[in-house]
């Protein structure tokens, strides 16, 4: 049977019809705050400073997966706060109004979103390279690997990928991502790796990847 996303803020996990059991997704009900630096889920009051970290806060209600994207409504809190106006929104796309793709998840709609996560450090080279491999390490090894299928679905969790990938089909230039880390300062959001900053954030998520490499389903920490 063909496993199908859910689409709920924060979860993100595949499922079957016949198995979705109760209290089998974890999710945010609500969408994030962005302030002086702090990232805050407005439902649960957890928040981070870090991006990447704030992306990893587990959700906070429970309940069935579902295919059905939720309705976020924006959360009510610094509603007196000046908050700048976009510039235009008369020609708003699909994916800019979806609530799901607005907040950085995998959309089934509107394809994959980055669910932003700390990479693997692929690029430190803990020894002194000679001249001799020097070429070879000016590109991203492989990952270390777990003990998995080849043929069976992983979820890349690198940042700015997010796609569904087997082993079988991985490959060292298979993932576009970005290396990191993202950087919130002065209403201001950009990726570090490319030195690419905007401000909003439906801007920065679509800020395409700089970095090709593995797909990597496990992340060093």
């Amino acid at each position: 049977m063909e496993r199908l996303r859910c689409q709920r803020i924060g979860c993100n996990a595949t499922f079957t019809e016949d198995d979705n059991p109760e209290n089998s997704c974890t999710y945010h009900e609500s969408g994030p705050i962005f302030h002086d630096g702090m990232k805050k889920w407005s439902c649960c009051k957890k928040s981070s400073h870090d991006f990447s970290l704030f992306l990893e806060i587990p959700g906070c209600k429970t309940g069935k997966h579902t295919t059905e994207k939720p309705v976020i409504a924006k959360p009510a809190a610094n509603r007196n706060r000046a908050i700048p106006a976009p510039t235009s929104m008369t020609n708003v796309s699909p994916k800019d109004a979806c609530p799901r793709c607005r907040q950085g998840f995998f959309c089934s709609d509107h394809g994959s979103q980055p669910r932003e996560v700390i990479p693997k450090a692929s690029n430190t080279v803990t020894s002194v390279p000679s001249e001799s491999n020097t070429d070879v390490q000016q590109h991203h090894p492989a990952p270390v690997k777990k003990k998995v299928d080849i043929n069976e679905p992983q979820i890349c969790k690198n940042k700015g990928c997010g796609k569904t990938f087997t082993e079988k089909e991985n490959h060292d230039t298979a993932c576009s991502y970005h290396p990191g880390p993202a950087i919130f300062h002065d209403r201001m959001r950009g990726w570090k790796c490319c030195d690419i900053h905007v401000k909003e954030f439906d801007e920065f998520m679509s800020i395409s990847p700089c970095t090709t490499g593995w797909h990597n389903a496990s992340p060093a920490s």
